[in-house]
């Protein structure tokens, strides 16, 4: 990890979160910011919600699972 951080000139840091609208807000603002970007796996309409967990239950998704509501 430390030789893909130093060739890409990045920075990784891991932190634990919980349920916490101050949290919420902080990481809404670095969102906003563009200093941090989730990264979207894949998008699913709401009809295909039981996709979705199926595909989040093989332990594949490389990033987050978007459930569109339309």
């Amino acid at each position: 990890m430390a030789r893909k951080q130093k060739k890409h000139n990045a920075e990784y840091h891991f932190l634990f979160m919980k349920p916490s609208g101050t949290q919420l807000e902080y990481i809404k603002q670095l969102i906003e910011l563009n200093q941090i970007k989730p990264v979207i796996d894949k998008i699913y309409d709401f009809e295909d919600t039981q996709k979705a967990v199926e595909y989040l239950e093989t332990g594949r998704a490389k990033g987050k699972v978007i459930i569109r509501l339309k």
